[in-house]
């Protein structure tokens, strides 16, 4: 009994042998292997099976104890594209979402136990009527060639309240660069001109962002819109209504000084700096559209009005006058407009584009801010006042 006592004492306190129960030896296989790790957990920041989620959600995949490899996401409207953050921890989608739409999510990620996994999720989205929605009109149109004063306008069909929000989201940028600022005209449209006339030449881009943005009360942009554009050459044309003359500039070169009449008292022409907006080979003059009644001995309805260049919304044009022929460069017989021969007219007509811009001066009118695009009537200072950031 000592003596098998002494051996259990020496068994307790001796070295231990390996594979015996007792740690393993340095250097031995079980030493070497690692046993610390931990699978990977991706998480969306959408719950599986949502419904009604807003179009305006940042979709997000996350992965902890490890990183995200892949993640595919997918709807009716097509692929969402997304970027990895730095660590590889966080996807993030590029775009916002659509309504009333179903979201399928695949994400794969590794853990840092090594071991790759996949979950699958699926969600829908909020559906919205289109009242709900607001769709951004962009001028100058896709493709267009305009004068130096054509401001960009974008124009909702539903109000926007959060102004600040969408202005984030839309910009202009030319080559050469030019300086410039939003102005808000009114809870649907806003425009843009840059610091001084473009310069000729210009190539334009414009991109309104805003597709599911929040624009308050309930509403979402409806789409994203993007438009280039050029500017042509530098069309000024300089009226004086006391001298009763149009100077023609091209790129700072007179190319013509044409005799003119323009309104005459109670129809005085407005000074200021217009921009041509539209013009007709031959436009119907009515004036009951300008407020002159057919009991009114000032009242007229000329068809067929021959090169008509269109200054302000409230019918300001340069065009063809036959008839006044006789007061051109002499005297002011207009209701307002500036009316030249039929030659000088359709000669005029054949090189201007809309952008293109009229001064007149020598009234006591003033041209009115948002009679037209009237944007160059502010200065600069005062335009970026109007910007909602």
């Amino acid at each position: 009994m000592l003596m098998i006592g002494a051996l259990a004492l020496s068994a307790c306190g001796g070295p231990a042998t390996p594979g015996a129960g007792g740690p393993p030896a340095p250097g031995s296989p079980a030493a070497d292997t690692a046993v610390d790790g931990s699978p990977v957990v991706l998480k969306t920041n959408v719950p599986q099976g949502a419904t009604g989620v807003a179009v305006d959600k940042v979709l997000t995949v996350t992965a902890t104890s490890g990183t995200v490899s892949a993640v595919d996401v997918t709807s009716k409207a097509g692929p969402v594209a997304g970027t990895l953050s730095g660590d590889g921890r966080t996807w993030r989608a590029k775009s916002l979402l659509e309504p009333g739409a179903t979201y399928r999510i695949r994400a794969t990620g590794v853990g840092s136990d090594g071991n790759e996994r996949t979950t699958r999720s699926r969600f829908e989205t909020q559906a919205l009527t289109l009242d709900q929605q607001t769709y951004p009109s962009v001028a100058p149109l896709a493709g267009q060639t305009v004068g130096v004063g054509m401001p960009v306008i974008v124009h909702f069909d539903v109000p926007v309240h959060n102004k600040a929000l969408f202005e984030r989201h839309m910009s202009v940028d030319s080559k050469p660069a030019q300086a410039g600022s939003w102005y808000w005209i009114s809870d649907t449209e806003a425009h843009w001109r840059p610091k001084t006339y473009w310069k000729p030449g210009s190539k334009v881009s414009v991109h309104v962002d805003v597709n599911s943005l929040p624009a308050g009360d309930g509403v979402y942009g409806q789409l994203d819109k993007d438009v280039d554009f050029k500017v042509g050459a530098a069309h000024i044309y300089k009226v004086n209504t006391q001298t009763d003359e149009m100077r023609v500039y091209s790129n700072g070169r007179l190319l013509r000084t044409i005799p003119v009449t323009t309104g005459k008292p109670g129809f005085v022409t407005r000074s200021g700096i217009k921009v041509i907006i539209e013009k007709f080979a031959k436009h119907t003059m009515d004036s009951e559209t300008i407020g002159i009644g057919k009991s009114s001995p000032e009242y007229y309805d000329m068809k067929d009005v021959q090169w008509a260049m269109r200054m302000t919304y409230s019918g300001e044009f340069l065009h063809a006058a036959p008839w006044s022929v006789y007061a051109q460069g002499h005297e002011n017989v207009s209701h307002g407009c500036t009316g030249m021969s039929t030659a000088d007219a359709q000669w005029l007509y054949d090189m201007t584009i809309p952008g293109d811009v009229v001064v007149e001066t020598g009234t006591d009118r003033p041209m009115e801010f948002t009679n037209g695009y009237g944007d160059w009537n502010k200065s600069y200072a005062d335009y970026q006042k109007g910007s909602a950031l």
